[in-house]
C-alpha cells in the first residue's frame, strides 16, 4: 500500500478528475451522509454490484485495479474529488477498489439519488457523464478489469474480446501464443490450456463463456419479460433503435431495446463522428453509444444485450419477437432497426483468414492488435475513411484500396482530404483484392489488381480491414414484411399491400423500419437519428387509430 506522505493526487488534463464546487457538493450533501474515513479503509470492493456515489471532503482516496502482485494504481483523489466510473450508472460490477489512503471525510450519496440529481441538474450530470465515460476509456487503455486468456487463432478467443470491445468493458488479452506467463496463469487458476479461452473476472474463472454468460457475470443487465404486453419493442440498438427507445420511452411508452451484440450498431466502431450536429470537436461512437443509452434508461426503456431476435409474427393482435434462448416478446409496436452489416470480400481463402486477421471495425481494440504492422483497408466510403485516419496513428504501414476513380466520390470531402494530407497513407484508386496469401491463418500478402489495366500486384500485409458497402439484416424477418431486391425493408407507399401505410411504416401494420435497415434510407447518423425520433410520433398514430376502431 502507498503510505500517505507519497500520495499523489492525479491530475485532471482532460475532465476525468474534475473538482465539484461547493455549491454541487451542498445539492449532493442533502441527499446523502458525511462519513470519517481511516487509512486503509475499504470504500467499495472490485466485484461489488450495489454501491454508492463517493465526494471526497478531506483526505485522499486510491482507485486500485486487481490484486497482490498484479495490483495497480489508477487514480489518486483528493477534496472535492468525486469516486467510481461509468458503471456507476449503467449498474455493472465495479472494476476496481475504492481504499482509503489518507485518513480526512467523505460525502455518501445512494447511487438511486444520484441517478435522479444527474438528471435534474444538468451542469451535474454532464460534468459527472462526461468523467465517467473518460474514465470507462482509460480503464480500458490501460488493459483493467477482465482478462481474456486465449489463442489468437481460436474464434471463441476472438469472439469474446470482440464483445468486451464492443461493449466498451475494460480487458485485458493474454495470447497463449505470445505471452510466457499465459499457460502459468492458467495453471494458477486450475485451468488447463486445451479448455481455453477463459474469463478471469475478479475471483472468478469462466470457462469459454458464452456471450449471454459473460454479460450477465459483469452486469449487463438481463432481459426480464414482462408479464403484460410492452407498448414498444425496438430491435436493434444503433442510433436509430436508441433515439427510437429514448423518444419512445420519454413520452410514456413502454419500451423495451435489444441487440445481439451491443449498443451503437455500426457507429459504436467509428473512432471519431465528425459531421454530427453539435458536436463540432467529433464524439466517438462508443461515447455516442454510452450517451443515448443512458439517456433512453434514464427515462424508463430496458435496453438489453445481448438480446438476438430470431423471429417476427402476428399473434392476437399484437406482435411476437422471438429471442435466440427460446424467450418471446409481446408489443403492440415493433421498430425494426437492425441495421447493415459490411459484405465480404468476394475472394477465395477468406474464411481461413476472417477469424484472426479480417476485420469490420477498427476499434481501439483492432488498433492494438495491429500496432506496429503493415494493414490494407479496403472502401471507399466513410467507414473507410475514417478507419484510416485512426490506425494510421498506430500502424507501421497503411494503405487504403478503393475501386473508385476518386477518394471524394463516396467518401465526405472532410475525409477525403485529411487522408490526402496525412503522410505515409499510400492510397490505391481503381484497385481490387483479388487473393489473399497466407499459411494457418496469418495473413502474409494480398493480390489486388488495377481496375484499368489489368495489372497485379502483390503487398505485403498482416492485417486486413473491410469496408466495402451493406448487407441489410434481415433473415430474422422471414417473409413477415416486404423487402426490395437487396434485402432492404420496403417502408411507407413502396410497402404497398393495398392500404396506406404510413411513412416509416412496412408492410405489416404496427411493425416500422428505421435506419440503416430500411430500403431508400440515408447512410448517416443523423438520418438515423431523425427517423427513430420520427418512428415514435408514428407509433403514436398507430396505437391511437387502433384505440380509435376498438
Amino acid at each position: 500500500m502507498t503510505t500517505s506522505q507519497q500520495l499523489v493526487e492525479t491530475p485532471d488534463r482532460d475532465g476525468a478528475y474534475p473538482r465539484l464546487s461547493e455549491e454541487q457538493i451542498g445539492l449532493l450533501a442533502a441527499h446523502g451522509r458525511r462519513r470519517v474515513t481511516r487509512e486503509g479503509e475499504l470504500l467499495f470492493a472490485e466485484g461489488d454490484e450495489d454501491y454508492d456515489f463517493f465526494v471526497v471532503l478531506s483526505g485522499k482516496v486510491l482507485m486500485l485495479e486487481g490484486s497482490g502482485e498484479d495490483q495497480q494504481l489508477i487514480a489518486v483523489h483528493g477534496p472535492h474529488r468525486f469516486l467510481g466510473e461509468l458503471s456507476l450508472l449503467t449498474g455493472q460490477a465495479a472494476f476496481f477498489s475504492a481504499v482509503v489512503g489518507e485518513s480526512g471525510e467523505v460525502l455518501q450519496v445512494p447511487v438511486e439519488r444520484l441517478r435522479q440529481l444527474v438528471t435534474q441538474d444538468a451542469a451535474l450530470g454532464d460534468l459527472v457523464l462526461r468523467a465517467y465515460l473518460l474514465r470507462r476509456e482509460r480503464l480500458v487503455g490501460l488493459g483493467a478489469g477482465l482478462r481474456i486468456v486465449g489463442s489468437r487463432y481460436s474464434p471463441d478467443t476472438h469472439r469474446l474480446r470482440e464483445f468486451a470491445a464492443r461493449n466498451r468493458l475494460p480487458h485485458r488479452w493474454i495470447d497463449l501464443e505470445e505471452d510466457r506467463g499465459a499457460e502459468a496463469l492458467l495453471r494458477q487458476v486450475g485451468v488447463a490450456p486445451e479448455e481455453a479461452p477463459v474469463v478471469i473476472l475478479h475471483a472468478s474463472v469462466l470457462r469459454n463463456p458464452s456471450n449471454s454468460e459473460l454479460a450477465r457475470a459483469v452486469g449487463l443487465p438481463a432481459l426480464r419479460t414482462p408479464a403484460a404486453v410492452a407498448d414498444l419493442v425496438v430491435v436493434g440498438a444503433g442510433p436509430a433503435g436508441l433515439a427510437a427507445a429514448v423518444y419512445g420511452a420519454s413520452e410514456g411508452l413502454e419500451t423495451i431495446a435489444l441487440d445481439a451484440i451491443a449498443t451503437g450498431g455500426q457507429a459504436s466502431t467509428s473512432s471519431k463522428i465528425e459531421n454530427y450536429l453539435g458536436f463540432p470537436a467529433g464524439i466517438s461512437g462508443a461515447e455516442l453509444a454510452e450517451r443515448a443509452t443512458i439517456q433512453a434508461e434514464k427515462f424508463g426503456a430496458r435496453v438489453t444485450v445481448p438480446a438476438e431476435a430470431t423471429r417476427l409474427e402476428p399473434q392476437d393482435g399484437h406482435h411476437l419477437v422471438g429471442l435466440a434462448d427460446g424467450s418471446a416478446l409481446a408489443a403492440r409496436t415493433v421498430v425494426i432497426a437492425t441495421g447493415a452489416r459490411y459484405r465480404k470480400l468476394p475472394v477465395p481463402r477468406l474464411e481461413e483468414f476472417e477469424d484472426v486477421c479480417v476485420h469490420y471495425a477498427a476499434t481501439l481494440m483492432e488498433a492494438q492488435l495491429c500496432a506496429g504492422e503493415s494493414v490494407a483497408v479496403v472502401g471507399g466510403g466513410n467507414s473507410a475513411g475514417q478507419a484510416t485516419i485512426f490506425l494510421a496513428r498506430h500502424v507501421a504501414r497503411l494503405r487504403l484500396l478503393v475501386r473508385g476513380e476518386e477518394l471524394g466520390e463516396s467518401m465526405s470531402r472532410y475525409l477525403a482530404d485529411r487522408i490526402a494530407r496525412m503522410p505515409g497513407i499510400d492510397v490505391r484508386l481503381h484497385t481490387e483484392v483479388r487473393e489473399l496469401l497466407g499459411e494457418d491463418g496469418d495473413l502474409d500478402a494480398v493480390v489486388v489488381e488495377d481496375l484499368h489495366d489489368g495489372h497485379r500486384e502483390q503487398l505485403d500485409v498482416d492485417r486486413l480491414f473491410v469496408f466495402i458497402g451493406a448487407e441489410p439484416h434481415t433473415q430474422w424477418l422471414g417473409e413477415q414484411v416486404a423487402l426490395d431486391e437487396r434485402g432492404f425493408v420496403l417502408t411507407g407507399p413502396e410497402a404497398g399491400d393495398g392500404r396506406a401505410p404510413l411513412m416509416l411504416e412496412t408492410s405489416l401494420p404496427g411493425v416500422l423500419a428505421v435506419g440503416d435497415v430500411r430500403s431508400g434510407s440515408t447512410k448517416r447518423v443523423a438520418s438515423a437519428v431523425g427517423e427513430g425520433a420520427m418512428a415514435v410520433r408514428l407509433v403514436h398514430e398507430h396505437l391511437e387509430d387502433r384505440a380509435r376502431r376498438g
